[in-house]
């Protein structure tokens, strides 16, 4: 019989295998079906979760929406100069403290290294400059081409030249606007002759113009004629050898009856504007009370005066009166005045006022205070310039040492952390005073605060001209000297010479005490090299000092060696400026160079100092002849110890009897030598 089979005839073992496949797929499809319910019911889930959660959402954001009334504002596109970049790479440049200010830099071999060549340069610098600027505004058509990016207008030629030739109200203008003072003048004349009548608003430039300019063109300030001036040329550089600032310089005066007076009385109307240019322009110039005559006129003719006039009239009020009384009875009733026309005060106003009160301090203390008020009730803020005068009212050279410093304590803590720009001429009088109230009583800590005032910012620009800021240096130096430690000292010393201070003799002697009283002498021979540098090397007193710090006390080998080179490098010193007459050997400054010779162990230096004792007149001490016998003693040379007894006793020394004594006792004698020394041995000692 044949096999059995199943499922139609297949055999036992297939149809086992077919069943166990048909299993499995079935056991394949269940879990596919199962998985692909749990995805979606996954995905539905997280659907629903999604929705309803962005749902909140957006509800939450509707409500606030409705509830906040303010509508959305797009911030505008930020606009950028095209310095900016340069800008700011600038803020990540720091000063460099060992290099030459930085208008120097442009050609280093002529960076100046003395206070006399800085002086000498900067002075050449500007005379280049202006020169420049006067053949580039005299032939402009030589200079078209612009190649500055971006543009730099103070590189290009100014308009200088007329071009309407013809007489009218334009060309009137603009003479008025190229400060041709005289050709202005000519034209204003010109158009009246023909009967053109000149709106109000060019009359006011032209007076403006000649006011400013005290009838003069702008050009002729360099050249004013002697008649026209307080004082001339000649007695201004008799007085005061060296002009410095520009308040020292001969100031125009005011003329009798000038074209801008003339042109004033020539005006069929005459408004507060006119009044106010020429008011201004008398009390400039020096003219204070024909300035109030004018105010007075214009109160006649019934017209409001404008806080320009006040604050001229308020500057002129301490030259028309004599008595301090009188002259703050003045100024009061000027402000009564202006309160009277309601004309609101400003800054400059109480400016000229605490300007007024300078002159008497004792007196204008407490009227200072009440400015102060007035001007917080105003809410006028004050500038540097205020608090100059209020530290000028309370602090006079006077009172030092008598007061405290509690006014400007309270002036520094209002200013802390602030950044200032220049609101008035005497913003930058303020730094240089403080500083010198904090030198003067002395108080490290407070001028501290005020230098750190100085780098906020751009508030190093507030110092002034170069003058005015090695007043403030030289101020800041020299209280660091004397009140701080000398670590700290150098530090600031490094950091400030010469990039911001040229010191003069007067700040290096105080760096030579303070080493002194820290006992950091070894230091001096560096300090002489910055001496040479900086062009002092020709100060005798300044010399004369170091050499005594430097020969007060014996120090040790490597010192003394230090020493003595720096004492060479003196005496080359002296013997360069063999013409200079400021600089002459003195019996101490020969004494402490010969000393430190000797010190140094350089013995035939030391004998050629003692021979030009000699030559230059000048007696050394005995203390000194003494040193030298030690020394022949020493090296066993008795001729020397000879040659120095006698040189004792051509000076007429009162040590030479007890030299001679000496020698003929610890020496080996000729007998020569032996009748010599007898003979200044029995030599009377002088009497004192």
């Amino acid at each position: 019989m044949g096999r059995q089979t199943l499922n139609g005839g297949l055999p036992d073992s297939f149809a086992l295998l077919g069943n166990m496949a048909a299993s499995g797929r079935q056991v394949g499809q269940f879990i596919y079906k199962n998985n692909r319910i749990l995805y979606t019911n996954l995905q539905w889930a997280s659907f629903q979760r999604n929705f309803f959660g962005v749902s909140a959402l957006r509800q939450q954001a509707v409500e606030a929406n409705k509830e906040s009334s303010e509508p959305i504002s797009i911030p505008r596109k930020k606009l950028w100069s095209k310095e900016s970049v340069l800008e700011a790479l600038a803020t990540t440049v720091r000063r460099d403290p060992t290099a030459y200010p930085y208008q120097f830099q442009d050609d280093p071999y002529l960076s100046p290294r003395t206070s006399p060549q800085f002086k000498i340069y900067s002075l050449s610098q500007e005379s280049g400059r202006s020169a420049a600027k006067y053949f580039v505004n005299t032939y402009p058509k030589f200079f078209t081409k612009d190649f500055s990016e971006p543009h730099i207008p103070c590189l290009m030629p100014d308009t200088v030249s007329l071009r309407l030739e013809e007489m009218s109200e334009e060309a009137l203008k603009e003479r008025i606007s190229l400060r041709k003072v005289k050709l202005a003048v000519d034209m204003y004349d010109q158009l009246l002759q023909a009967g053109v009548s000149v709106s109000m608003e060019t009359t006011h430039g032209l007076l403006d113009l000649i006011c400013l300019y005290c009838d003069r063109d702008p050009i002729e300030e360099n050249a004013i004629q002697t008649e026209d001036m307080e004082e001339s040329v000649a007695e201004v550089r008799k007085r005061n050898r060296k002009v410095r600032r520009t308040s020292d310089l001969p100031k125009l005066t005011w003329r009798e009856n000038n074209n801008a007076e003339r042109i004033f009385n020539l005006l069929p109307e005459r408004d507060t504007q006119c009044y106010s240019a020429l008011i201004r322009g008398m009390v400039k110039h020096g003219a204070y009370a024909k300035a109030f005559s004018v105010y007075t006129d214009l109160l006649n003719n019934r017209l409001t005066a404008d806080i320009h006039i006040f604050n001229a009239l308020i500057t002129a009020a301490p030259e028309v009166k004599d008595k301090y009384v009188e002259k703050l009875d003045l100024i009061t009733e000027i402000l009564n005045q202006m309160s009277q026309q309601k004309i609101q005060p400003n800054l400059q106003t109480f400016n000229s006022v605490l300007k007024a009160f300078r002159r008497h301090s004792s007196l204008a203390r407490s009227s200072a205070f009440q400015t102060l008020s007035e001007m917080t009730a105003l809410r006028i803020a004050p500038s540097l310039a205020t608090f100059d005068h209020i530290l000028r009212i309370f602090y006079k050279p006077a009172s030092y040492g008598h007061g405290d410093t509690d006014i400007l304590q309270e002036v520094m803590s209002e200013l802390a952390g602030k950044s200032f720009t220049c609101q008035d001429p005497d913003d930058v009088l303020f730094f240089s005073r403080a500083m010198g109230v904090c030198l003067e009583f002395k108080d490290l800590e407070l001028g501290y605060k005020v230098h750190s005032l100085v780098e906020i910012g751009e508030n190093w620009r507030l110092l002034g001209d170069s003058y005015q800021m090695s007043i403030y240096y030289g101020r800041f130096f020299s209280l660091l000297c004397k009140m701080e430690h000398i670590d700290v000292v150098l530090k600031w010393y490094k950091e400030l010479i010469p990039s911001l201070y040229y010191p003069n003799p007067q700040g290096l002697r105080d760096l030579l005490q303070a080493l002194d009283t820290d006992s950091r002498l070894d230091i001096l021979p560096t300090i002489w090299k910055d001496i040479q540098s900086l062009g002092h090397d020709n100060k005798t007193e300044l010399i004369e000092e170091l050499l005594s710090l430097m020969a007060r006390e014996k120090h040790s080998p490597e010192v003394q060696e230090s020493f003595g080179t720096c004492a060479l490098e003196i005496k080359s010193a002296f013997d360069k400026n063999r013409s200079n007459i400021s600089l002459e050997w003195s019996p101490a400054t020969l004494s402490h160079v010969t000393s430190l010779l000797l010190r140094a162990n350089k013995i035939q230096e030391a004998w050629k100092m003692l021979q030009l004792f000699k030559e230059k007149n000048r007696v050394p001490s005995g203390d000194l002849l003494e040193d030298f016998l030690s020394l022949c003693r020493s090296e066993g040379s008795a001729q020397k110890a000879v040659d120095l007894v006698q040189l004792s006793a051509a000076f007429c020394l009162q040590a030479t009897p007890r030299l001679a004594k000496l020698t003929l006792a610890e020496f080996q004698l000729s007998e020569e030598q032996r009748t010599i020394l007898s003979e200044l041995e029995t030599v009377p000692e002088p009497e004192d």
